[in-house]
């Protein structure tokens, strides 16, 4: 009896990314055949069918086994160059055979150039109900410079030189094969210069032909001694299961040093080291590697023993006795009776520098780091042109735009970040970071700092390489353009020569999709990227699906994407996301709390001992009572770093002609006249429903974590806040929403804030048109805050 059908149920895919599935019929070909029988067969396992597993209709079959064969053929029809008559339409009929071993070029994600790969092994699927047989191949990957990641330790190399990587590999269909090529160990041409974008190809011959004698490890960018002949030759000549598996096509390398040999150093390797001699260095590093071979002769080995028994029973010995000698190693050219053991491969040994970079490494110290100054940033070259004026240079470092690299009362937060980052390269694994804190609490500089430092560690090698890229959600028209930014990064598009890609979001995010979910098959160039989005807050949508797919991708298994998001609200995820974004947040979260009074006083110090640098005995531009009291008062509102440096360079600049230090008289004054902006000159003569409706707006936006808010949302909370912000001696009366109409065209009219406007605006209802706030948020709060009292402070959330 039939069992009875069930209707499947429909699985919601809001919020899910496009993923692009590999097609099942993707991998039957009927112009490829195969030319030989099938030399080893053995029971279908996991990994032989695991590519097909993206598509939710494909199982395999009970009882399907793998057949592996060594060569297949394949025909296509070639449309000649035109021709006039009757044979124009006429084409011609090519067949082509690949083998296990041939070199190829191979269609990934990079449509600038296809990749370079060795055919490892193929098979197919016997023994299951579907006619149709579907043709796998594996494919072990070259590497091409310009497939490397960008930040790391350049290196000069020959045009069209390519590296056989260790053990990168990906199943393919027979159609990603495009044709043959040619690897050989004799360059054909001269080294080229270090530049970026270093695929260069004189003429169409050289497309298929390419110069290895490195093999490498993309992930860690270490490079060992390679010769692509004997290696192919040793693979070739490898037993059928071997060959089957592709594991033959691995490199084998030698063990990385200990950090147990680092203590066993003779002065000359330090004074080595110190001096940069690589060839020295390099020298002790190989004698300490290699097993003593002198001393052998004087260590009994277990199986010399053994023999030598056995040769004594069954040789008859002499009467005369002798003095029983020492054995020594025998150079007797007589083999012995026991069977030798299979000589294994050879170890590929790491080239000179990247032996350093080894031992470098295996002493590297935990990652708990002081950020370092960098010396070359505009900050510095700027203060070093200033004139000797101590005033003018205390102005010049107290600018809000100067940027100097030292993050004072920021060294916990930046250490936590680094090793997280750093240890998620060193795995080769993604993940995400969220990292929120009020403005001016030193997120973004924090994080800069971070990148800066991992960038000199990739290009000293000493950390694994790396491509980055910003996203700031206020420098992009809108959030899908971050798939853009991305997918350029991703690509290797070279933005500076080439220019923007002239693709849409929605192409984009098709092909960074398909990117991260293909894994290894997206080709060699699947290296790790860190991503750093700021302003997270901006690029949160209706949909939630841009920070859902910049969050789920680094989930996917080897997408290898580092995500640092940087917000300004700690509760983001838990107010406007989903819970699936929410869990995709739940790694790794570091809040940067507001600057306290200390910290801001140590701040200021830290950039007026700047000014001071190269100056003979400099006088003090600022009593140490006026900074400390600027950083109270600031402390006490919001603890921006930015709003105390701004007062100190106003009091600075306003004593400059005077030639004296700034006191707190001098604080005082400025912080009276950044009190008196216009913006708070206004605020203070607002009306008090005026007022409740500007507290009602930067109450939904907090809540719901985007600036354009419906008009029904700010009505509901304005009634609400009508209880909780009047005092005793103001109208309690609620008022009607006419009342409230005419309070939001008075704001509007001095704008205040304003109402969406245009045809799609006209074709919603009243309570649908979306409003903005057209003042700076922290400046509305910080007012609203003084004029109310204490409960607008509170309701704001002003000094929380």
């Amino acid at each position: 009896m039939e069992p009875t059908p069930v209707t499947p149920s429909r699985r919601s895919k809001r919020f899910q990314p496009l993923l692009t599935p590999v097609r099942t019929n993707a991998f039957v070909d009927k112009s490829v055949v195969w030319t030989d029988d099938s030399f080893y067969i053995r029971p279908t396992v996991h990994e032989d069918y695991q590519v097909l597993q993206e598509d939710e209709g494909w199982q395999p079959d009970p009882g399907m086994q793998t057949a592996f064969h060594k060569s297949f053929k394949r025909t296509k029809n070639t449309a000649p160059v035109s021709r006039k008559g009757l044979n124009a339409r006429r084409s011609t009929v090519e067949t082509e055979t690949f083998e296990v071993g041939d070199t190829v070029l191979v269609k990934t994600q990079f449509t600038k150039h296809p990749s370079v790969g060795v055919i490892a092994s193929m098979w197919e699927f016997q023994g299951g109900e579907d006619d149709d047989s579907h043709m796998m191949v594996r494919v072990h990957w070259f590497q091409h410079p310009s497939e490397l990641p960008r930040i790391r330790a350049k290196r000069e190399h020959f045009e069209n030189e390519v590296y056989f990587t260790l053990a990168s590999q990906a199943i393919l269909s027979p159609s990603c094969i495009l044709s043959h090529c040619t690897v050989s160990e004799v360059p054909h041409t001269a080294p080229t210069v270090r530049k970026r974008h270093n695929w260069i190809i004189a003429t169409s011959e050289d497309n298929t032909l390419f110069y290895c004698r490195l093999a490498i490890e993309s992930r860690s960018n270490i490079y060992y001694d390679f010769n692509w002949a004997a290696h192919k030759q040793q693979s070739l000549s490898s037993s059928n299961e071997d060959l089957a598996n592709g594991t033959c096509w691995h490199v084998a390398v030698e063990a990385t040093p200990s950090r147990r040999r680092t203590k066993k150093r003779t002065k000359l390797q330090d004074i080595a080291e110190e001096s940069g001699d690589d060839s020295v260095r390099d020298r002790d590093y190989e004698n300490d590697e290699l097993p003593s071979e002198p001393d052998d002769h004087l260590i009994p080995s277990v199986v010399d023993d053994a023999s030598d028994s056995e040769a004594a029973v069954s040789v008859p010995t002499d009467d005369i006795p002798k003095t029983p000698s020492r054995k020594r190693k025998r150079t007797s050219s007589t083999p012995k009776s026991t069977p030798s053991k299979k000589r294994a491969p050879k170890l590929a040994a790491p080239t000179p520098h990247s032996k350093a970079a080894l031992r470098k490494r295996s002493r590297k110290a935990p990652a708990v780091r002081v950020p370092p100054p960098n010396l070359t940033q505009e900050h510095y070259r700027q203060l070093q042109n200033l004139p000797p004026d101590p005033w003018l240079r205390a102005m010049h470092v107290l600018h809000v735009a100067a940027r100097p690299d030292v993050l004072p009362c920021r060294e916990e937060e930046y250490s936590r970040v680094l090793r997280t980052v750093e240890e998620l390269l060193e795995e080769g694994s993604g993940g995400c970071v969220y990292i929120s804190g009020v403005p001016g609490t030193g997120k973004t500089a924090t994080v800069h700092a971070i990148v800066r430092e991992l960038k000199r560690m990739a290009e000293n090698n000493e950390t694994n390489p790396f491509t980055y890229v910003e996203i700031n959600g206020l420098r992009i028209p809108e959030p899908s353009a971050a798939y853009n930014l991305l997918w350029e990064t991703v690509s290797g598009h070279d933005v500076a020569s080439d220019g923007h890609l002239k693709a849409s979001a929605k192409e984009a995010l098709k092909q960074l999709t398909k990117h991260f979910s293909a894994g290894a098959r997206a080709g060699p160039a699947g290296h790790a990227c860190v991503v750093l989005m700021d302003e997270l807050d901006q690029l949160v949508t209706a949909k939630q699906d841009v920070v859902y797919n910049f969050f789920n991708w680094p989930t996917i298994a080897g997408s290898k994407l580092v995500v640092i998001a940087v917000a300004n609200t700690m509760d983001l995820p838990e107010r406007v996301m989903s819970g699936r974004v929410r869990s995709r947040l739940g790694m790794i979260r570091i809040n940067f709390q507001p600057y306290t009074t200390q910290q801001l006083e140590k701040i200021v110090h830290a950039r007026l001992r700047d000014a001071k640098e190269g100056l003979e005995e400099p006088p003090d531009v600022i009593n140490a009572d006026g900074i400390k009291f600027a950083a109270m008062k600031v402390s006490s509102i919001s603890g921006d770093a930015r709003r105390v440096l701004d007062i100190c360079r106003r009091a600075v600049e306003l004593v400059h002609p005077k030639r004296r230090a700034a006191r707190t008289e001098d604080v005082k004054e400025v912080i009276k006249v950044l009190q008196n902006s216009p913006t708070a000159a206004y605020l203070r003569d607002c009306a008090l429903h005026e007022r409740i409706m500007l507290a009602s707006l930067l109450r939904c936006i907090k809540r719901e974590g985007v600036e354009e808010i419906k008009w029904g949302e700010i009505e509901d909370q304005h009634i609400t806040y009508v209880e909780a912000l009047t005092s005793e001696g103001d109208p309690s009366r609620k008022p009607t929403p006419e009342e409230l109409g005419l309070i939001l065209d008075s704001l509007v009219a001095s704008r205040a804030m304003i109402v969406e406007d245009g045809l799609n605006a006209v074709r919603k209802s009243a309570r649908e048109r979306r409003v903005i706030l057209n003042l700076e948020q922290t400046e509305v709060e910080r007012v609203l805050s003084e004029v109310g009292g204490r409960s607008w402070a509170t309701a704001l959330g002003v000094g929380a």
